[in-house]
């Protein structure tokens, strides 16, 4: 029997989102997320919630659905059957005001391809979460990946101790030499019947996505409060810089969307709303800063 999870998996995110939004919302005295429904000419469409307050200098949580003829880009990686594609993902990041509230990142997605007939010819689920700290904290570190790795757990030995490195590796800005930050998981091309049924592959992809608000939160709870100099503002503005770099030469969602005439404003929503690069600045020795470049260097076990 084929397997169609699209219609739950859409229906699934779509209330994630809400459940997102309201998490993010409760820190905020006087600011909510304000929802753009957009569409796409050659099929589908989505949903950007953008939030701008105190406590998240910017947070986007988007929900998209997009279907139509596959385009040239992905011609070549999928059967020579296949005519039409459907996608459907949530995409977030959270960029706090306070410096010692990290940055975080998560998407999780399906993906189909059909033949003339309408058969799928090929299926896959990917996704994944990672933070993306300014000034280090072990112990929030090791509470993000071990609530990740529990997810992995309940459903294959092996997902954590792979998707925990391929995450390390994805997230590296090569031309700087050092990850964007201290990881999570990261999967793509996870198909039905390969190592778990259809079913259980969707069960992994709700509980690892759920898991985010339990992942995220508690940290933003402990470090929200905390106070921060103009200095360390700035560091968190040329840390920015960083992740800028990666979302627009190595990350391959964005590469995609603009390839694939995706919405401009949804694909950027990612980005930081202030930055800075400084010319050749290195942190002093000794330093927190410096503490987390050196850690950005070697990947760790944080769970």
């Amino acid at each position: 029997m084929e397997f169609t999870p699209k219609k739950r998996f859409f229906t699934f995110i779509r209330d994630l989102q809400n459940e997102i939004c309201q998490a993010l919302e409760a820190f905020e005295p006087m600011d909510i997320f304000i929802e753009d429904r957009w569409e796409r000419e050659a099929g589908g469409g989505g949903w950007s919630r953008v939030l701008t307050g105190q406590t998240f200098e910017k947070a986007g949580v988007n929900v998209s659905e997009v279907h139509g003829p596959v385009p040239e880009v992905l011609k070549g990686t999928i059967p020579e059957s296949a005519k039409d594609f459907y996608a459907t993902g949530i995409s977030l990041v959270i960029h706090p005001r306070n410096p010692m509230v990290p940055t975080t990142h998560a998407n999780f997605r399906y993906f189909e391809v059909t033949d003339e007939e309408g058969k799928i010819v090929d299926q896959w689920f990917g996704g994944g979460a990672d933070l993306t700290p300014y000034y280090l904290v072990e112990e929030d570190a090791e509470h993000f990946h071990s609530v990740l790795k529990k997810a992995c757990d309940h459903h294959h030995e092996d997902f954590y101790s792979e998707f925990k490195p391929w995450c390390d590796r994805y997230f590296f800005n090569s031309h700087r030499g050092e990850h964007r930050g201290i990881g999570g998981v990261f999967y793509d091309h996870q198909r039905p019947n390969e190592r778990l049924s259809g079913g259980a592959l969707e069960a992994f992809q709700r509980e690892i996505a759920s898991s985010f608000i339990e992942a995220y939160i508690p940290i933003v709870k402990k470090r929200l409060e905390q106070n921060y100099t103009p200095k360390q503002k700035e560091w968190q503005e040329i840390r920015r810089g960083r992740y800028v770099e990666f979302n627009l030469i190595h990350d391959r969602g964005t590469l995609f969307g603009l390839k694939t005439g995706g919405r401009i404003e949804s694909i950027f929503m990612s980005l930081p709303p202030t930055v800075r690069w400084e010319y050749n600045h290195h942190p002093e020795e000794g330093t927190p800063e410096a503490a987390l470049v050196a850690a950005l260097t070697t990947p760790k076990n944080w769970a």
